[in-house]
């Protein structure tokens, strides 16, 4: 009698990294030729564990050695906690628990979370990583998806097609993308169909990707995906130095155990033309050695290199791993390459988790490439007179405080009466006046933390800073004796102190700040007013005395002070 099994079929689905373009893990999706065997897997938990077995025996029978992703409803891994099934499959395709991804679905609303959790728990201490699938559209409670602390996080197709033209959308990506920067997650999308929305997902924070614009679901694993175009801009990672986070960068590690014979690993290379090594781990996936393809397979190419090694351990021909954990930026794998031997510096670097299991590799090429790229994009924002950063490096630092409920003082400020300075003096002693005030900000900046200047053009400059350190900033450019071609010069600077919750976005901490440039531009002297969104009240910190016009009106030219620019 056949068996419903012969009815089943399972396709692959690449899963690509939107920074490299390469394919870091396959999906498995059962596809039933005959009845309705998801809907039944859904009510049945013994049947659903059956199906992610199947699911990693297939791939076996496919020969695939990328990563795999697995999914099971999240009620089965409530009701049968380890997935025994599941693990068994693991181990007798020779596979390991952490090359395996479970993805837990929908539903989760009836899902006792007690069970669900310590089912989670018992298959992280097999190995096995977790993803929260069909986030978006399903039903995981945000307190669950706290508790759940998810390797990664999968957002659903209908959140992506609307991505492009809603910014509600995108805002609710670009929130998961920081709840995985603090957890230490990643964040893909599913379903992505069009540049639009693969440009729009990466813009919001993604790093991972599925869908029928790299390569629809097939029997067979994809030799080839359409790989998008690389971003020029690489996100800041969450660590505090600046740079990409590594794991925008981590392809699938070719793994072998550390027992492997040098014949095992001479069958992978040669089998698999992409693979520029192999790792060699001990049984709980900790890197012990690893294998660089040119040397090694230099060695067994010599006379009697074969006959030599080919029945003897790999390790022999093989160099401790260079590591790094899954929380480094882009800047510390160079800094692990740089402070190698020189013969090693275009092996790959191993990238570990927590518990110091190899989660994949990195390529130099990639690292130096992607920050080849964001060197560049960074110097085109640059203003070229003072080289400060565009507004817009300040405008999202702020909108980072605003996410993160911190407190922040933003501050305008410009010099008074500069068009009458460039007539009186000359553009270029106005020039320099600008790069001179620029230099003192960047510098009373450098010595705080989490201080930003940015040069917004002509005589303004934004500053966001720590509302503690703003008497000494303000101290440094508003006490120093300014002057252009012998003409005094005096600077205005207007501050609107932020608590949390008092404004939405940048838009409109900006907003609060007009009314306090106005106050500010008319007081004698340097001057310094400082405002709270939501209140009218204005604090002069500096400049005592209003500027009176003369006769031509507010447009004509203050007693004493040059009309301000």
């Amino acid at each position: 009698m056949p068996s419903w099994t012969d009815h089943l079929r399972f396709a692959f689905q690449p899963v690509v990294n939107l920074t490299t373009g390469s394919v870091t893990a396959m999906e498995l999706l059962a596809r039933p030729e005959r009845g309705d065997v998801l809907a039944q897997a859904r009510r049945s938990p013994e049947l659903d564990g059956e199906l992610a077995a199947l699911a990693v025996r297939s791939a076996a029978r496919r020969e695939t050695l990328l990563p795999l992703h697995v999914n099971v409803f999240a009620g089965t891994a409530a009701d049968l906690g380890g997935l025994a099934s599941l693990g068994k499959a693991v181990r007798e395709a020779g596979r390991r628990p952490w090359e395996v991804t479970v993805d837990l679905v929908p539903p989760f609303t009836h899902v006792p979370r007690p069970a669900l959790l310590s089912a989670v728990a018992a298959l992280r201490d097999d190995g096995f990583r977790i993803s929260a699938d069909g986030v978006g559209d399903g039903d995981v409670p945000l307190r669950l998806l706290a508790a759940l602390d998810p390797d990664l996080i999968k957002v659903d197709g209908t959140v992506v097609t609307r991505m492009p033209d809603d910014p509600g959308c995108r805002g609710v990506v670009a929130g998961l993308r920081r709840f995985c920067d603090d957890t230490g997650g990643q964040l893909a999308v599913e379903g992505v169909e069009t540049e639009l929305q693969c440009a729009a997902a990466r813009e919001a924070g993604a790093q991972l990707a599925q869908g029928n614009l790299f390569g629809p679901a097939a029997r067979l694993p994809a030799a080839d995906v359409y790989r998008p175009a690389a971003p020029m801009a690489t996100p800041a990672g969450p660590s505090g130095r600046t740079g990409p986070p590594v794991l925008d960068f981590v392809q699938p590690a070719a793994l072998l155990p550390v027992t492997a014979s040098a014949e095992d690993v001479r069958a992978l290379l040669t089998g698999s033309p992409a693979v520029s090594g192999v790792v060699l781990v001990d049984t709980a996936g900790v890197p012990v050695r690893a294998v660089d393809r040119d040397r090694f397979l230099l060695s067994l190419s010599g006379r009697y290199g074969h006959a030599l090694y080919a029945d003897r351990p790999a390790v022999r021909l093989a160099d401790l791993p260079r590591t790094v954990g899954e929380h480094a930026t882009a800047w510390e794998v160079l800094d692990v390459m740089a402070a190698d031997h020189r013969s090693r510096t275009g092996d790959d670097v191993t990238v570990v988790d927590d518990r110091g299991r190899c989660v994949g590799v990195v390529h130099l090429a990639d690292i130096v490439r992607a920050l080849a790229e964001s060197r560049v994009e960074e110097a085109a924002r640059l203003n070229p007179l003072t080289r400060l950063p565009g507004s817009d490096t300040v405008n999202a630092e702020v909108d980072r405080r605003i996410a993160d409920g911190r407190e922040f003082a933003l501050s305008w400020l410009d010099v008074d009466g500069f068009k009458q300075i460039n007539d009186g003096a000359g553009f270029a002693a106005g020039d320099e006046l600008i790069r001179a005030v620029g230099r003192t900000l960047a510098e009373a900046a450098a010595g705080q933390s989490g201080a930003r200047v940015g040069h917004i053009g002509g005589d303004d400059f934004l500053l966001l800073a720590d509302p503690s350190g703003l008497e000494p900033l303000a101290s440094a450019v508003l006490d120093t004796p300014w002057s252009a071609g012998g003409i005094p010069a005096t600077l205005s600077l207007a501050t609107v102190l932020c608590p949390p919750g008092s404004v939405a976005d940048h838009h409109q901490a900006a907003a609060c700040l007009a009314p306090l440039k106005k106050s500010a531009k008319r007081l004698r002297g340097a001057s310094w007013v400082l405002g709270r969104p939501g209140s009218a009240r204005q604090e002069v910190r500096r400049g005592n005395a209003l500027r009176v016009p003369e006769p031509g009106g507010p447009g004509g030219a203050v007693r004493g002070v040059p009309a301000p620019g």
